[in-house]
């Protein structure tokens, strides 16, 4: 069949269709690289309007075409030789957005301080080998160092008013660190300037450069202007000994941080302060420290200790409405602080233990103070998480001082009752003030004191009842005695599981001090009767023995005897334990160590207690068959 006239022949036309999917093709492919280079930008797209007659049919065998990327106008996606190529919008998913970021952070932070650190190596490499070579003057060598310094410092303005302030730090990092360099070799290398003039000039630059940081806003300026000014000590000491020079300069730059860091949130450049002071104490503790020196050092130890314990006072109430959140900063910078001077007071006292207890008490009224003081400063926000957090770590922190200072100033059974009466006063003080935080140090003091009067104290008793060990677990039993019966009036439901704790306390350590005071007993009577006769030894024995078991039982009877009274079911069942152990020892351990009257004694004593126990029960006087459950689980 003929073509209709006006149109090419039927081969023709398939020739001209493959053709033109060939071009579609490769424009297709040559505009992918051209965007791919970033040669050319996205551009809309622009289809080329079919033509009015039929689609071709299909191309000869062998010939691929480009798949169409849309439709236009039907369902059938027209043929490749109707469409241009059109450019695809980029999506830029997650990981790209990332990588991104990733590359920018690189690019213009990471590569900015190499490059700071890089140039500064440069310079010292290049002074250094033109000083070599004789270049250059030593006098010539500084003021090039100098006004280069100058120089770049003044020349990054013009990039900060263009507005790449980032690059113009950079440039006056680079400028500040040549000065310090400059100055340093005028002083310690060719000794052109006395060490007070260089001193002096590299005071001058620190302070400059805190002045740019401030008016610029620029926290990397301040950082840089700390560390220059700590390392001006140490680039101009001169292996002599000056100790009011080195720590009032030292003083007076932390107190520019801090003051700096009241009215911008740099609060990192007070790690740095803190750092550095810490440094250059104990480097100059180490090499010039003597004994007559302590009055003064211990003076400038507190100053530096007072500067950095001040900075929760001086926060300002808007800047705590700006960082809500607690600031690591004002809760650990004071616990690293407090134990720093302490450690330092300590280096230089030794064991003067007495002065020492002065010093921790002295410092327990002093953050006591200061969490005093904080509280009253923000009393609209102290509900808040921020400011509670500080308050409660400077009480915590002088509740340790307290604590220290009690076997620092006291011996033997006296620290164990000054951290039980330390635990009692904290528990008060909690309830009276409604802060949760200090029953848990009180908790704290209170185990202390028990562990200690448990396993570390050693008691040499004279006489029965009135010694020192009766009295010190007399202390004890009183401080867990007024737990449990003060505890339910204050203490939540889940804290009713510690006034358990504190009943079965009183009882275990009643129990062991009477178990020690009849073996205490007999053992001063064996001591007198060991030098005459052996059967006066013995006979002892068997007495320490059975008076082991009459305690235990006779304790038992009176816990079941109170626990009825009180209709307490917890003190009934500690009852029945500790009478169950006692029907074990006599009848696992009287029966065949005892004997004589003793052992007749011991079976019918359990025996009658026994006997006793069971008719109250079988009685049923407390009605338990009737209300197994409508008792208090708690008691005395």
């Amino acid at each position: 069949m003929a073509s209709p006239p006006g149109q090419p022949p039927d081969e023709s036309r398939n020739e001209i269709d493959a053709l033109w999917a060939q071009i579609a093709a490769l424009t297709a492919r040559v505009y992918q690289l051209e965007q791919k280079s970033g040669l050319v930008p996205d551009v809309p797209r622009y289809v080329v309007p079919p033509a009015p007659h039929q689609p071709p049919p299909s191309p000869p065998a062998g010939t691929t075409l480009p798949t169409p990327s849309a439709q236009i106008g039907s369902s059938a996606p027209p043929p490749a030789w109707q469409q241009m190529p059109q450019p695809q919008p980029s999506v830029r998913s997650g990981s790209t957005r990332g990588d991104a970021d990733l590359e920018k952070k690189i690019g213009q932070y990471w590569l900015n301080r190499i490059g700071i650190v890089a140039m500064l190596i440069g310079v010292s490499y290049f002074l250094k080998y033109a000083f070599e070579n004789n270049w250059i003057g030593p006098g010539g060598r500084v003021a090039i160092g100098l006004l280069a310094g100058i120089g770049l410092v003044l020349w990054s303005e013009r990039f900060r008013d263009r507005g790449y302030a980032a690059f113009s730090y950079s440039l006056k990092t680079v400028g500040i660190g040549t000065l310090y360099l400059s100055l340093w070799g005028a002083f310690q290398v060719y000794h052109l300037i006395p060490s007070a003039a260089a001193f002096v000039a590299m005071v001058i630059v620190t302070a400059s450069t805190i002045v740019l940081s401030l008016s610029q806003d620029a926290e990397l300026l301040a950082s840089f202007a700390l560390v220059g000014g700590l390392a001006t000590p140490v680039l101009l000491s001169t292996g002599q000994n000056h100790e009011v020079v080195l720590f009032s300069y030292v003083s007076l730059l932390d107190l520019a941080i801090l003051v700096m860091t009241i009215f911008k949130p740099w609060r990192r450049l007070l790690w740095g302060s803190f750092a550095g002071t810490v440094f250059l104490y104990f480097g100059w503790y180490s090499e010039y420290y003597s004994q007559d020196q302590r009055a003064l050092t211990v003076l400038f130890a507190a100053l530096f200790a007072g500067l950095f314990a001040v900075i929760p006072l001086v926060t300002r109430q808007e800047r705590s409405t700006r960082f809500p959140e607690p600031s690591i900063t004002l809760t650990l910078l004071p616990l690293i602080n407090a134990g720093a001077f302490f450690l330092a007071l300590y280096a230089m006292y030794g064991q003067e233990t007495a002065t020492l207890a002065w010093f921790a008490l002295g410092l327990a009224a002093a953050y006591l103070g200061i969490s005093s003081a904080f509280k009253n400063r923000f009393p609209g926000r102290f509900a808040g998480k921020d400011t509670t957090a500080v308050y409660l770590v400077h009480v915590a922190i002088a509740v340790a001082f307290f604590t220290i200072a009690i076997p620092l100033r006291l011996d033997a059974q006296w620290i164990t009752i000054g951290w039980l009466v330390e635990s009692a006063a904290l528990l008060w003080i909690s309830v009276r003030t409604q802060t949760d935080f200090l029953r848990y140090l009180a908790v704290a003091a209170l185990t202390l004191g028990i562990i200690r009067l448990l396993f570390y104290d050693q008691f040499h008793t004279e006489t029965l009842v009135f010694n020192a060990r009766f009295a010190t677990y007399a202390v004890a039993i009183a401080v867990l005695g007024g737990i449990a019966i003060f505890g339910e009036r204050h203490a939540s439901e889940q804290e009713m599981i510690f006034i358990r704790v504190a009943v079965v306390g009183v009882n275990l350590l009643a129990l062991i001090a009477l178990t020690w005071e009849a073996s205490d007993y007999y053992f001063r009577r064996q001591l007198a009767s060991s030098v005459r006769v052996a059967e006066d030894y013995r006979q002892l024995s068997l007495a320490r023995d059975f008076s082991y078991s009459a305690i235990w039982l006779i304790y038992g009877v009176a816990l079941m005897t109170i626990g009825f009274r009180q209709r307490s079911a917890f003190v009934r069942w500690q009852s029945l334990i500790l009478i169950a152990f006692a029907i074990g020892k006599v009848f696992f351990y009287d029966v065949s160590q005892l004997g004589g009257s003793y052992r007749i004694l011991s079976f019918i004593g359990l025996g009658v207690v026994l006997l006793g126990i069971s008719f109250i029960y079988q009685r049923d006087w407390l009605k338990l068959s009737s209300r197994s459950s409508g008792e208090s689980t708690q008691g005395t």
